[in-house]
């Protein structure tokens, strides 16, 4: 049994495996293959020489994109008192205390992201933890999605700000904009991605830290990107 169906065989034929490409080559030929019907996702795949079992070796941050992802983030905030005007103004899509804390428990989950402010992360995380840490929403300082400048760091998140991690395997998996972005801009998100993913190494990584980088788009095939300079222990 074919692992692809017909179309993706097509598409993967013009990739060749053989060779790495270049950012600029790479984002023109991601948007030439990405052919589904809506507008897929832009993904870049870096694989690190990391240990992912050791704490000392997590890789995790957030970067801001500068053409944003493409899609519009729906933005919880948790506060109270002066931070619900402050995420008010800033465009939270949903604001609120306790009460939204229960909502969430009652099964509601019609946001993308949540943030909040120091003073609610005891209920936050005694609550919600099971329910959001899962899926990656639990508001984590070390993430930006909590701070005492509620405003800012809603503010970032509907600039484009993401959050990145390296998952059991050693892989970090981020978007960086739509098939519909032009060249330049898939190109421009991937450099401020890749920056932000080399400045988060550990001090405990040795080797080689970035081994391989693909881009690829949701329905399409991967390209390997040259890693140029490569960094060292």
């Amino acid at each position: 049994m074919a692992l692809h169906g017909k179309r993706y065989r097509e598409l993967a034929k013009k990739v060749d495996k053989d060779r790495t490409y270049s950012v600029e080559e790479a984002a023109a030929l991601v948007k030439e293959l990405a052919s589904a019907k809506f507008d897929e996702t832009v993904e870049a795949h870096f694989r690190l020489g990391i240990d992912p079992r050791k704490s000392d070796q997590n890789v995790r941050g957030t970067v801001a994109l500068p053409h944003g992802t493409g899609k519009t983030v729906r933005v919880l905030a948790i506060t109270q008192g002066d931070g619900v005007g402050a995420a008010e103004a800033a465009g939270a899509d949903f604001v609120g205390g306790t009460d939204i804390i229960e909502r969430i428990l009652g099964g509601w989950m019609d946001f993308d992201a949540v943030v909040a402010t120091p003073d609610m992360m005891a209920a936050v995380g005694s609550k919600l933890g099971r329910v959001l840490g899962p899926r990656g929403l639990l508001p984590n300082p070390k993430a930006g999605t909590v701070g005492l400048d509620i405003g800012g760091i809603v503010r970032a998140l509907k600039a484009g700000q993401i959050e990145f991690r390296a998952d059991k395997t050693g892989v970090v998996h981020a978007p960086i904009g739509k098939a519909s972005f032009s060249s330049a801009q898939i190109a421009e998100n991937f450099a401020a991605l890749r920056g932000a993913v080399e400045a988060a190494k550990p001090e405990a990584a040795r080797g080689q830290y970035v081994k391989t980088i693909h881009v690829a788009s949701t329905m399409g095939p991967s390209m390997r990107i040259a890693l140029g300079a490569t960094t060292e222990a």
